[in-house]
């Protein structure tokens, strides 16, 4: 492998400090809001969320059994989704945070969800949840 070659050519200075995992602008269609007009009525909702891993838990190789894999948390935020109508996406945001943060070896987390269809002036009304 090309890495073990330049084992020790690497300054420590240039040695990774944080290790992240990223989902950018997973579409879904979700039954949120509380207006009449919402209930019912799926919405698009655009959902990010970083996440960083301990060390350990980044795959240091490129074997499949070391993989944090991502089909299992994209199922999660799917099916949570998809569980039950949501009043306020400040809600989905919690059961979706909650959930990936009870994953072993996360360090820090961030996840957002913003409603793309709100306003004609504006690219989303979203809210965002974060350990830093």
């Amino acid at each position: 492998m090309m890495t073990d070659s330049l084992a020790g050519i690497v300054p420590d200075a240039l040695a990774p400090k944080s290790h992240r995992i990223f989902f950018d602008d997973l579409e879904v269609i979700a039954n949120i809001g509380f207006h009449d007009f919402e209930i019912g009525v799926g919405q698009r909702l655009i959902i990010s969320i970083d996440i960083w891993l301990d060390a350990a838990f980044f795959a240091a190789d490129d074997e499949v059994r070391s993989a944090w894999n991502y089909d299992n948390v994209r199922t999660d935020v799917v099916r949570i989704v998809q569980a039950q109508h949501y009043n306020l996406q400040e809600t989905l945001a919690r059961a979706i945070y909650a959930a990936v943060a009870a994953r072993a070896g996360v360090k820090r987390l961030r996840v957002s969800t913003r409603k793309p269809d709100v306003y004609p002036d504006c690219a989303g009304v979203g809210v965002e949840l974060s350990s830093y």
